[in-house]
């Protein structure tokens, strides 16, 4: 079993483990076996989100471990996340307990808001659509009134801490100068085409932990919105591959030892039980600094994002007046 040896202090005080479980596109039976997969190759910290639709099937595992005394709630590091339709200062609280109830937990250790647009209230549809086919978006998104509530989900004892994801520079600003609690964690999209270091900095210089999503550049996701000949594939590049042979680990494992050697958390996300053990394995070995700059050289900036909300259904959310990129 691999040890989860490493975790990043949040400003709670908080131990975050450094590498987490991701759950995006993973539901069914298929996310319950990789989950106790996971478990099993000791992972602690699970991510998930409400448009996930997958907290109930997390939470049947969990419970399932729980039950059995091979994990204590203690253990775990669970985050999730407001859905964009549920962006109003009234509506955090009811998508918390939702959230609670599916995952058979009694509090979150970290809850995000997901993103800084809303979508319409449209009860259970998480996408709700226009005619056109497009985002129905709500454009009187408060996010002093969102934090403020979010904050009082912290006080009710429903979550551990709070933060954001998907947010720009602009945004955190504007919620740190209010703040009554501090922002303890930004998600956002970070792998070796796109590293985002200056957002990272800010971060940091905020005492505000960062977390990566898509690390590995969620190759899936590119494919499907056709950004093919434009975000090249990390886990084929050449130097990756080189520098793989030279340590003999494989390439996702240099992508995510890359990130988190930066103390930088990420999320990987795989229903492959051989590769929910590989990408754990990450604790007794360190990049040399050559190498760590040879994969800093990689970067490509905004070009190489994969996730921008200006495809298919999403491309209304562009219009929103909080629309970050």
């Amino acid at each position: 079993m691999a040890q989860q040896n490493s975790s990043i202090s949040l400003s709670t005080g908080q131990q975050m483990p450094i590498l987490g479980f991701g759950t995006w596109h993973a539901s069914g039976e298929e996310l319950e076996a990789a989950l106790d997969a996971a478990l099993k190759a000791g992972y602690r910290h699970i991510d998930t989100a409400t448009v996930y639709e997958n907290e109930r099937f997390i939470g049947n595992v969990l419970k399932k471990w729980l039950d059995s005394g091979r994990i204590k709630r203690s253990d775990l590091f669970i985050v999730t996340k407001v859905p964009p339709s549920g962006n109003r200062s009234g509506d955090i609280e009811k998508w918390l307990k939702r959230s609670l109830r599916n995952l058979h937990l009694t509090y979150i250790d970290l809850y995000l808001v997901h993103t800084p647009f809303a979508y319409q209230d449209a009860g259970e549809e998480f996408h709700p659509l226009n005619e056109q086919g497009e985002i129905m978006i709500d454009t009187d998104t408060d996010h002093l009134q969102i934090w403020s509530a979010m904050e009082n989900q912290v006080v009710q004892g429903r979550t551990k801490a709070i933060g954001l994801s998907n947010f720009n520079i602009t945004q955190i600003k504007k919620i740190l100068d209010n703040a009554k609690l501090p922002v303890s964690n930004l998600q956002i999209e970070l792998h070796v085409h796109f590293q985002q270091n200056k957002l990272v900095k800010f971060c940091q210089n905020h005492d505000i932990s960062v977390t990566a999503y898509a690390p590995l550049g969620s190759r899936g996701f590119v494919e499907k919105i056709g950004k093919r000949d434009t975000v090249p594939d990390s886990l084929k590049n050449i130097t990756v591959l080189e520098i793989a042979k030279k340590y003999e680990k494989t390439p996702a494992q240099i992508l995510l030892k890359h990130i988190i050697q930066k103390g930088i958390a990420t999320v990987p996300k795989s229903v492959n039980p051989l590769r929910i053990k590989e990408n754990i394995e990450l604790f007794d070995w360190k990049l040399e600094t050559e190498d760590v700059d040879k994969l800093n050289a990689l970067d490509m900036g905004e070009s190489a994002r994969v996730c921008d909300f200006r495809s298919g259904f999403f491309k209304s959310l562009s219009k929103h007046p909080e629309f970050p990129f």
